[in-house]
């Protein structure tokens, strides 16, 4: 038992990253809570009719508490010739792919302030959030209804700002880690940290629990987690390979097969900096980083070729996300995997 598992009320303290497109389906976050962990359902790309089915979806599968993730997005100013330029480098993968020429879009993210109503309408137990600090009004709306807040830290200042703002738990973010950097107090650059480094330095500066992300695939980490101090880790890449995962089979494949030598940080699908599996988009974009409009709206700019490669099954224009431990992936139920690494902690005497 620690501060972490008893606030959320769960049995083991491992806890399934709220991974965003697709990969935590309901089945997915149901499984992992009934085995005594916490799923999390990423929503940050939901719409609000789509989280709340999702999350209602998840209650009849599961009477235990889980997680809703969402991601922070500044506001920012398209810039039409900005935008132009990075379509026109990226006309030649809607070729190869049979995409149509892109559309203007209207907007480039969903709207932070529903995706929250839902939260609060549907009472979460658990809101976990990535990319910077949650609104005051928005923290005092959970705090008033006892929904439990987990902030995401890359750095030991991070941690720090997160605990001032009122957050009840902090997710320390390794360098390790797949999927999106969660870096918002500077560079993500300088904000590289590997998870052994981080960990006791975030433990030592602030008294909420911490848990640990990046690099964890098993109860050996789970358990170097916890000498560090942390009070539970956090999971992704693990459970992508799962059989409730709703990750695409060929980016499954590709993970399995994968070693850490073909893991990179990609800021070209999203204009954020992201951990995954290195292919031809992401090398033939590279010289054109320049050209990148930010996040969200790069992520946008790119939905149909990252949407039209799935369709066709081609991964080398697809995004994958995974952390640095893919050689340790496995095909298996998400019970499974939780039953395993519970069995295994016993063996190294947790």
């Amino acid at each position: 038992m620690t501060r972490v598992t008893e606030a959320l009320g769960i049995e083991l303290p491992l806890i399934q990253a709220g991974m965003a497109g697709g990969s935590t389906t309901p089945q997915l976050v149901a499984a992992v809570s009934n085995a005594g962990g916490l799923g999390t359902l990423g929503a940050g790309y939901m719409t609000p009719d789509q989280m709340r089915s999702a999350i209602r979806e998840i209650r009849a599968l599961t009477s235990r508490p889980f997680a809703v993730n969402l991601l922070l997005t500044e506001p920012v100013t398209p810039d039409a010739d900005q935008i132009a330029a990075i379509q026109e480098k990226m006309k030649p993968f809607r070729t190869e792919l049979g995409l149509p020429d892109p559309v203007p879009l209207s907007k480039f993210a969903e709207s932070f302030d529903e995706q929250m109503a839902v939260v609060l309408e549907e009472n979460i137990p658990v809101f976990s959030f990535t990319f910077g600090l949650l609104p005051p009004r928005w923290m005092q709306a959970c705090k008033k209804q006892g929904i439990l807040l987990c902030g995401t830290a890359t750095t030991v200042r991070e941690a720090i700002i997160l605990e001032k703002s009122g957050v009840d738990l902090i997710v320390g973010q390794g360098s390790e880690a797949g999927g999106h950097r969660g870096t918002f107090a500077g560079p993500w650059q300088e904000a590289m940290i590997g998870t052994m480094a981080l960990i006791p330095q975030i433990v030592d500066a602030v008294a909420i629990p911490v848990i640990a992300a990046g690099g964890i695939m098993d109860a050996r980490g789970v358990a170097a987690s916890l000498l560090l101090g942390a009070e539970a880790a956090q999971l992704g890449t693990a459970f992508l390979t799962c059989d409730e995962s709703g990750a695409h089979p060929h980016y499954q494949q590709a993970i399995l097969e994968s070693t850490e030598e073909q893991i990179t940080t990609i800021c070209e699908f999203s204009g954020k900096a992201a951990r995954g599996l290195t292919n031809t988009f992401h090398q033939e974009m590279k010289p054109c980083a320049d050209l990148l409009s930010p996040y969200p709206i790069q992520n946008a700019l790119t939905r149909d070729i990252r949407q039209g490669a799935a369709r066709l099954n081609r991964t080398e224009f697809m995004s994958m996300w995974a952390g640095q431990g893919t050689r340790l992936a496995r095909r298996e139920p998400a019970g499974e995997l939780l039953r395993r690494i519970a069995q295994d902690l016993v063996k190294l005497g947790f």
